[in-house]
């Protein structure tokens, strides 16, 4: 049976997890909008959607900017009316010996991966006009670094770890409204981002990138990455009505590498 055509909002959705999510959003009839820190970006993406004969439109949008996500669900709303899907997937990696992490990246990480979550949230329900519905899904992408420290990623566990208590109050807050809260974890994704973080454990290391990899994988029980589709289908999955009852939860995407 087809879906019912909503409108979703799609934070860091140009690569990697969130282009995957736009795309499949999309492709399911929603009503997508997208934003993203690069303008090229954006318009190259909603360009390209389109050109496949999708109903997408998107802005410029730092999140770590109260300001911008106002605007940002401002400018959603007014191309296609109230947000009943969000999809906050923007964030960064980080980290390093404990000891020697700057005030200024600590920051930045919480800022980009907790704090706005919580604020475009609350902007999505106020004036994205989601709380007066009787249907909602607000869907955020954690990490199983949400659910388990990682080493020498303590800003990252710690902001991921918030994005998943976060989740799991704020959806038995909703839980009467028909509004649905869950987090997606991925474990490792193979993304732009994940060549980043390989990048940094090999300095780290003083290894090569091919044995971050290689040791990254052997510790993965299906012995490869995920792709940013499977992580995808699982957040079309929550936002569709079949999934009504699937709330409060943060669910792993990972080969195995959580099972908790």
């Amino acid at each position: 049976m087809p879906e019912t055509p909503r409108t979703a909002l799609v934070t860091g959705a140009t690569s990697g997890i969130g282009l995957a999510i736009a795309t499949a959003l999309a492709e399911r009839g929603h009503r997508t909008f997208i934003a993203a820190r690069t303008a090229d970006a954006v318009t190259e993406t909603v360009a390209r959607l389109r050109e496949q004969g999708h109903e997408v439109a998107g802005t410029v949008a730092d999140v770590r900017s109260n300001e911008q996500l106002e605007q940002l669900v401002a400018a959603a709303t007014t191309t296609f009316g109230d947000i009943e899907i969000l999809v906050n997937n923007a964030g960064r990696s980080g980290g390093g010996q404990t000891s020697q992490i700057a005030d200024e990246l600590w920051d930045d990480i919480i800022e980009t991966n907790l704090n706005s979550v919580f604020r475009l949230t609350r902007h999505v329900l106020g004036k994205g006009g989601l709380e007066q519905k009787d249907w909602g899904r607000i869907i955020n992408i954690a990490s199983t670094a949400g659910k388990q420290g990682v080493l020498l990623a303590a800003p990252y566990s710690a902001s991921k770890h918030g994005v998943v208590g976060f989740t799991k109050a704020l959806g038995k807050e909703l839980a009467q409204t028909g509004i649905t809260v869950n987090a997606v974890c991925p474990g490792y994704v193979e993304t732009p981002m994940a060549e980043r973080v390989r990048s940094g454990y090999a300095q780290l290391w003083q290894t090569s990138e091919q044995e971050v990899l290689d040791k990254f994988n052997a510790n993965i029980p299906l012995g490869r990455y995920s792709t940013p589709e499977e992580v995808a289908g699982l957040v079309g999955y929550l936002a569709s009505e079949p999934a009504a009852s699937i709330t409060a939860q943060a669910i792993n995407v990972c080969g195995g590498l959580g099972n908790f």
